[in-house]
């Protein structure tokens, strides 16, 4: 029968964790370098495209597409806010709670729980690498 003592298990635990991490760092370093080289070729095809006026071009193994992406990044957030509830535009907020928040808040104000809201609490394990001395 196998030995799962606590201080077998955490040292397993430690030991997939580090090989996790060193997997990621190789991985995202390599990464880095390919998303490097796909973007030095997208802006070469978007000087083409630009100087051509194309919005796209078909080529033997791909068709090329020019488009516009807009970001909408709020640095007054009353203002958006304020033309929101004018609106009754919600919608154009993303359906989500802050956890952290949302806790803090419900520990402040314990009698306005909101009906519907749903709360997932269960145990988690955590494991922390003593630290040399």
């Amino acid at each position: 029968m196998e030995d799962k003592s606590m201080d077998k298990l955490s040292d397993a635990y430690m030991k997939i964790r580090l090989e996790r991490d060193q997997l990621k760092l190789a991985y995202e370093a390599d990464d880095a370098v390919l998303s490097e080289a796909l973007a030095v070729i997208e802006n070469q095809m978007l000087d083409i495209m630009n100087t051509t006026n194309a919005d796209s071009i078909s080529t033997k193994g791909a068709t090329v597409i020019r488009s516009v992406r807009k970001r909408y990044n709020p640095t007054n957030w009353d203002a958006v806010y304020s033309m929101i509830a004018k609106h009754d535009a919600y919608g154009l907020l993303e359906k989500r709670i802050h956890n952290g928040n949302m806790k803090d808040f419900l520990e402040q104000h314990p009698d306005e729980y909101p009906a519907g809201l749903n709360v997932d609490s269960r145990y988690a394990v955590v494991v922390r690498r003593k630290s040399s001395t």
